[in-house]
Formats: C-alpha cells, sequence, structure tokens
C-alpha cells in the first residue's frame, strides 16, 4: 500500500495552510499553487463582517451582475491612458456632463471622476485656493493667509486640506440639537482672505445638510455690500445623488448663483462599488488653469487635474451603466424605496419608547439617526452596538458628535438598497432584545469588548 506524501496528500484533500501559518511578517522565498492562494485568501475573508449587517458605511456593497461584469472585464485598463483607451475617457466626460444636468449647471463646464469625494474634495478646494490667489494678486494683494469656513459637521478630509494646503481652518463648531450649519453661523468667520465656504449636503452624522440656500444668499449679500466675491461649494458626497431624486424641488446645487463645485462619491448612493468619486464645476472658469497639467508621454497630448495618476477605468463604466440602466426614474425609485424602510425603522425605534430619532420629518438621507430617550444610567448607546455585534453581527456604529456637541452619542443605521423591510424588522427586535440583556445585565466592559473583536473578527 503506497502512502502519499504530505506535499501529495495536501494537493488532493486540501492544503498545506489548514496546519500552517499564514505568511505574514517576511516576503515569502516560494510561491504556491494558485488554487493555495486562493483558499489563504478565502480563509482569512471568511471572519470579515457581512456586507448585508454592515449599517455603518456609506460605501456601495452590491452591484447588478451585469455591473459586476463590467467590472471584471475592464479591470485592465488604465484610465489615464486615454491615447490608449479613449472610449473611457470620452464615458467620463459623458458622466460628467450628466451630473452637471442633473446638477442644474447653466451651461457648457468641466469635471472628473476622482477616487472618491477625498480626492475630489482637495482638488475642488486647491481650485478654490488658486482663484482666490488669482484675484488677490490681481489687486496687488498679499497672498499668504488664506483661510476657509465650513462646520463641524464636515468629513475630516476638509481639515486634511487645510493642513495639507496650509490653509486657515475656520471650522464652525456644532451645538446641542445643532447639527448644521447656516449663515449666521458664517458670517463672523468670513473676511478678505477666506478662499471659499464648504457646506454639507447630508452629513455623516446625521444624514441632514446645511442651510445652504441661506449661505449662498449670505455670500450673494457680502458680494453687494463688501465687494467680496466668496464661493460656495457643496460637499455633496452622500447627498449629491439623494436629493436630486428625493427632493427634487429643494435648491441646494448650480440654481444656486454662489454654488462653483460640486463633489460627489458613485461609490455611495451612486451605487458603485468603491472608489468613484466626481467634481463638477459651475463653469469651465471655475477651474484654476494653473492646476492643469499637459502631458504627452502616453502617446497623444493630455491635461489632467488629479492628484492621482494611474488608476482603473472600471468603476467609471459601471458608474456609466447605473446611469444609463437607472435613469431618474430609477434612482428616484430605488432611493424612494430607502427612505419608505428607514422611515418604518425610526417608526419601530421611536414606538419601542426607548428612543429619541434625531431630525425626524426633514430632508434626509435614507438613514436613522437616533439615540436612547431618558435617564439610562446603567447602559449607553455603545453598550446597544457592541451587544448588536457580538448577538446577531450587526454594525450599527454609536459615536459622539462633534465639539461642542460632543456631549451628545447618537447610533445612526444606514438603510441601503438591499435592506429589506423584513431586514428592519428583525434589525428592529435584535434591538430590543440588545436592550433587554442591558437591561439586566448592564453596560459592558472595555475587556468584553475587545474580546468580541478578537472572536468576531469585526
Amino acid at each position: 500500500m503506497t502512502t502519499l506524501s504530505q506535499s501529495a496528500a495536501e494537493a488532493l484533500y486540501g492544503n498545506r495552510f489548514l496546519t500552517e501559518k499564514a505568511p505574514s511578517t517576511s516576503f515569502p522565498q516560494t510561491g504556491m499553487r494558485p488554487t493555495d492562494a486562493m483558499r489563504l485568501l478565502g480563509e482569512d475573508l471568511n471572519l470579515e463582517g457581512d456586507p448585508q449587517r454592515n449599517l455603518a458605511t456609506f460605501v456601495t456593497t452590491w452591484m447588478e451582475p451585469e455591473a459586476q461584469r463590467i467590472i471584471a472585464e475592464n479591470l485592465h485598463r488604465n484610465f489615464i491612458d486615454h491615447a490608449e483607451y479613449p472610449i473611457s475617457a470620452e464615458i467620463e466626460q459623458r458622466c460628467v456632463r450628466m451630473l452637471a444636468d442633473l446638477f442644474n449647471a447653466p451651461g457648457p463646464t468641466t469635471g472628473c471622476r476622482t477616487q472618491g469625494s477625498s480626492e475630489a474634495i482637495m482638488l475642488g478646494a486647491l481650485s478654490l485656493k488658486w482663484k482666490w490667489k488669482e484675484r488677490r494678486q490681481a489687486a496687488n494683494l498679499p497672498t499668504d493667509r488664506p483661510n476657509l469656513v465650513f462646520g463641524g459637521d464636515v468629513h475630516v478630509v476638509w481639515e486634511k486640506f487645510c493642513r495639507y494646503f496650509d490653509v486657515e481652518p475656520r471650522i464652525v463648531p456644532l451645538e446641542e440639537n445643532k447639527y448644521t450649519i447656516g449663515p449666521a453661523d458664517v458670517e463672523p468667520h468670513i473676511d478678505e482672505n477666506t478662499i471659499g465656504v464648504a457646506a454639507v449636503l447630508g452629513t455623516t452624522f446625521t444624514g441632514h445638510m446645511d442651510d445652504i440656500v441661506g449661505i449662498n444668499n449670505l455670500l450673494l449679500d457680502i458680494r453687494n455690500r463688501r465687494d467680496l466675491d466668496v464661493p460656495l461649494h457643496v460637499d455633496g458626497a452622500s447627498g449629491g445623488f439623494v436629493w436630486p431624486f428625493l427632493y427634487p424641488d429643494s435648491p441646494w446645487d448650480f440654481r444656486l448663483e454662489q454654488v462653483r463645485s460640486i463633489n460627489v462619491s458613485g461609490h455611495k448612493y451612486g451605487l458603485v462599488y468603491p472608489g468613484i468619486g466626481w467634481l463638477v464645476f459651475r463653469e469651465e472658469s471655475d477651474l484654476a488653469e494653473d492646476l492643469v497639467f499637459y502631458e504627452n508621454y502616453l502617446g497623444k497630448l493630455d491635461a489632467t487635474f488629479t492628484l492621482n495618476f494611474s488608476t482603473g477605468a472600471s468603476m467609471v463604466l459601471a458608474q456609466y451603466y447605473n446611469f444609463v440602466r437607472l435613469g431618474r426614474d430609477g434612482y428616484t425609485y430605488v432611493m424612494k424605496q430607502m427612505q419608505q424602510n428607514a422611515q418604518a425603522l425610526a417608526s419601530n425605534l421611536r414606538d419601542s419608547g426607548r428612543f429619541e430619532v434625531i431630525g425626524a420629518g426633514e430632508e434626509q438621507l435614507p438613514l436613522v439617526a437616533f439615540r436612547l430617550s431618558g435617564e439610562h444610567t446603567t447602559y449607553d448607546e455603545s453598550d446597544i452596538a457592541w451587544q448588536l455585534s457580538a448577538e446577531r453581527g450587526w454594525m450599527v456604529p454609536a459615536y459622539t458628535l462633534p465639539p461642542n456637541a460632543e456631549r451628545v452619542k447618537i447610533m445612526r443605521a444606514l438603510v441601503k438598497e438591499t435592506m429589506s423591510r423584513e431586514q428592519v424588522e428583525r434589525l428592529t427586535r435584535d434591538i430590543a432584545d440588545a436592550c433587554a440583556t442591558l437591561e439586566k445585565k448592564g453596560g459592558t466592559t472595555e475587556t468584553e469588548r475587545a474580546q468580541t473583536k478578537r472572536g468576531s473578527g469585526y
């Protein structure tokens, strides 16, 4: 009787990483069979969270099979190589023109795809700074003290921009029961060195929008009274693909005169996998020409306005797929479906008597921001989040709000395209069970939370 060698047995029945540790600290000396490499990765990834139960991330976690096929078949295309892949470049510009139309641009404009809204914000803010410099230099005025005004409800990328590109951040703090900003908050911070104001359409904290109409009117008034032309950039990372479909009559975009640029994330409510973002200008003149580079070493003269260079074309193509697949009617249907389920979850939480829903009845992203109502001395929102993760695998974040509202702790559940009404009801029951458990045993300890994270792979 012939006994198989260890390596032959592994090849026939399994793989060697069932008993060996995975390579992790040094570059492997030798390779392995493709099946072994695939299984090694698969076994690690089995410990990841379930995207269906991840209600923390805004990023898209599901696309149609046809879209996935387009992505898979075009992973090899380098988007920046317009000489080799001119159709991908043309499709990008189709998307930009469609977005300009969606955002009510008054005429021909320009824009570009980006790796996400973070890159789009960096580029948009850089253009604000360069256009401000142009105006100051034309008037023989100094350009060494630029500042940018925004609220504490922005994404951290705005503070990164200010630190990386030497701009003074003038941050309007939030307050308890006031989680967005308006014109009265902005006005004291504006002076001749203000390169622009950033307003948020759909904050990551509660899903609401800043008073963009009010801020626009303030900037028009300042332009007339003080001869200061301060542009407004709208950070529509989350809301740019929501408001046009849920609230089409609500003005926030290029219908407002001082809105000069808008960013939006295709990989959030644009319903595309990461990473894809977009930057659109009101007019071509709003893009500072000094930020555009011209190069021809890929075979033709190309103008580039990006922080990244080589990147895949597949997500651009996936975005175009969604635009032509869904159209206005399809996006409206998807957004309303998510909104209806979010409203159902909000109603369930409110009816339980345990929770206060924040900003119900206002224009909002399809999510539910909520907090415990009344006095709860034995457990808090973080305990509920931990209990949901430990018992049912739901990822529902709990966090404190930015200054000066840091005393407020809330939870936030994103209701996505893939979340059915039955899942809404199941989540409601699981939240009730988590609270019942915590009422009996009290809040969790840091040790318990750490052990659960290690055991669950979260």
